[in-house]
C-alpha cells in the first residue's frame, strides 16, 4: 500500500519540481492528484478532506525560500504536514513480555502485512537473537 503510494507521490511531486515557477493551478492540480492518490489507498474522505485542506492553507502564501524552487517548496509542506499529522516518533515494540510475545497484524489485502511480519521477524532474529515464528490467516486459507 504504502510503496504504490509513494510512487504515486513521486510521480505527482515530480511533476511539480520540474516547473521553474508554479502557478496556483499547478498546485491545485497537484493537490488533486494527492487526494486521488490517499482516497485510492483507502485512506478515509473526512482524512483526506482535512488533509487537502491543511496543505492548502499552509502553502497559501508561503514565503519561497531562495534555495529552493516552488516545486522543493510545495513537497517540503507536505511533508511537513504528514509528519506532524502522522507523529514523528515511533513506539518501541515491548519484547519483554512473558513470552511468547504476539504481534497481530490487520489490513487490507496487498498493504504488506507478510512482507513487513517477515522483516520484522528478522531483524528480532538477527540482531536481538530472538527465536521466531510465523503464521499466516485470513479467510482464504
Amino acid at each position: 500500500m504504502f510503496q504504490g503510494l509513494q510512487e504515486k507521490f513521486g510521480d505527482i511531486f515530480g511533476n511539480l519540481t520540474k516547473k521553474g515557477s508554479l502557478k496556483e493551478t499547478d498546485v491545485q492540480e497537484a493537490l488533486r492528484e494527492v487526494r486521488v492518490a490517499l482516497l485510492e489507498a483507502d485512506v478515509a474522505l473526512p482524512i483526506v478532506k482535512k488533509l487537502v485542506k491543511d496543505i492548502q492553507q499552509k502553502a497559501i502564501g508561503q514565503e519561497v525560500l531562495r534555495s529552493i524552487t516552488p516545486g522543493q517548496m510545495v513537497i517540503k509542506i507536505v511533508n511537513d504536514h504528514l509528519i506532524e499529522v502522522l507523529g514523528s516518533e515511533s513506539e518501541e515494540i515491548n519484547l519483554k513480555t512473558t513470552p511468547p510475545a504476539i504481534i497481530l497484524f490487520a489490513g487490507l489485502q496487498g498493504s504488506g502485512k507478510t512482507t513487513t511480519a517477515i522483516k520484522l521477524a528478522s531483524r528480532f532474529k538477527n540482531k536481538l537473537n530472538k527465536k521466531i515464528m510465523v503464521a499466516s490467516l485470513d479467510v482464504y486459507r
